[in-house]
């Protein structure tokens, strides 16, 4: 049942239309690490400059601005700020098609992050509102669905449009979308509960109380900080398998085009599935077992790593290496839903927008910044085979902070 602010059709559509957003917004920012190789051949970047300009180049704006605008969520009319920051990033997406160089490139992709640092803290904050605490690991999953169909749509889009109209033109068309999208942001309603001014004035949090209120939640709560851990280092390795691209074009000698659809396809269907479905299965556990969320991502990580690394020997193109690429995309976004939901339990509704934008520093900055970064300095300096399953190996490391938070997350939830 959805939230008694929503009807079960408003819910619905609430949740298509910020899924959609989302996947927009990851096809624009999946745009470099698609066409890494023409990237490279044009302007002649390196592997480690790729890692930058998708990693900490895109991600220190991105979440700095995170933070702030996460506060902004808690405090203002949610989708008018998500229609300016869906503006500000279509417009630098499609200016990124004019760079010359890694500069040029590097700052439109900083203000790119701007913009879409509007986007999850408001969204999952509406979602929070439209859907009951049951329901909220399906549908924080279903919304970010949004990561492996939008990143594989980014793909395919790449190897389909590149050849025909440069990458530059990729990145104007896609630009372009986003624009003429703005106006549809705008008719979402915000039904966010609204006190009279005489009581506003009196009972709303500032800034400083917002900020008060979450590291006070922090130091009670050890799950809540072992959850952030888990998610980064899961986000780590997710966020080094965007040169997996690159990885196949320049070591394994499969063809751009070939690569790009293979990469879109594997990743939609299963990284769709994973998001989802990860979501439905970690709210049935919940429903059982305490802390079952976090039980799941635990026992699944556990039974699906000889996949994940089985993908990075196997020869490409095999039967065999697509089951384990599959496995492989579906368990990096099955995460999704059973963290974000954790983290709207263990924080105070009145702060929600403002801890899960304090969960995106942590996983942008450190696994999104450093992941790419590092697996790319990697790639230049011996292989990016050597890169990714390292990346690999500390992706599996997430399995003892789940663990942890998994112990301590009723007797957290109880101080809440």
């Amino acid at each position: 049942m959805p939230s008694p602010k929503y009807s079960a059709a408003g819910a619905a559509a609430l949740l298509v239309f910020l899924l959609f957003l989302n996947i927009l917004n990851f096809v624009d920012r999946q745009l470099i690490p698609s066409l890494a190789p023409k990237l490279m051949e044009s302007l002649k970047l390196t592997r480690e400059q790729i890692g930058l300009l998708y990693g900490y180049l895109f991600v220190t704006f991105y979440t700095a601005m995170g933070m702030v605008l996460g506060v902004a969520a808690d405090r203002w009319n949610r989708p008018r700020l998500i229609a300016a920051g869906l503006f500000l990033w279509s417009a630098l997406t499609a200016a990124s098609g004019a760079a010359t160089g890694f500069l040029g490139l590097a700052l439109a992709r900083m203000l790119v992050g701007v913009g879409e640092a509007t986007l999850t803290p408001a969204s999952l904050s509406l979602l929070g509102d439209a859907f009951p605490a049951k329901r909220r690991a399906w549908a924080s999953g279903v919304y970010y669905a949004g990561v492996p169909l939008g990143s594989g749509l980014g793909l395919i889009i790449s190897g389909w449009l590149a050849p025909k109209i440069g990458w530059q033109g990729c990145f104007y068309v896609l630009g372009a979308i986003g624009v003429l999208v703005v106006p549809l942001v705008l008719l979402i309603p915000d039904r966010r509960d609204r006190p009279s001014r005489a009581k506003q004035a009196s009972s709303a949090l500032s800034t400083r109380e917002i900020a008060k209120t979450l590291f006070t939640i922090l130091g009670k709560s050890p799950a809540l900080w072992w959850l952030i851990a888990g998610a980064t280092l899961a986000n780590y390795a997710a966020a080094s398998s965007s040169l997996v691209l690159t990885w196949m074009t320049t070591e394994r000698m499969v063809p751009f085009s070939t690569a790009a659809y293979w990469n879109g396809t594997v990743y939609a269907i299963a990284g769709l599935l994973g998001a989802s479905g990860g979501g439905f299965i970690a709210d049935w556990c919940h429903r059982r077992w305490s802390g079952g969320r976090l039980w799941f991502l635990v026992v699944k990580s556990l039974l699906l790593y000889p996949a994940i690394l089985g993908f990075y020997f196997l020869t490409p193109g095999t039967p065999f290496h697509f089951f384990c690429w599959f496995f492989s995309s579906w368990s990096a976004t099955s995460w999704y839903g059973p963290v974000f939901a954790s983290v709207q339990e263990l924080a105070p509704a009145r702060i929600r927008s403002t801890a899960i934008a304090f969960l995106l520093l942590c996983i942008n900055f450190i696994g999104v910044g450093l992941g790419p970064w590092i697996t790319g300095r990697i790639g230049d300096r011996w292989s990016l085979h050597a890169g990714l399953l390292i990346s690999t190996v500390i992706g599996l490391a997430a399995i003892v902070p789940f663990y942890l938070a998994a112990r301590r997350y009723s007797k957290d939830l109880a101080k809440v």
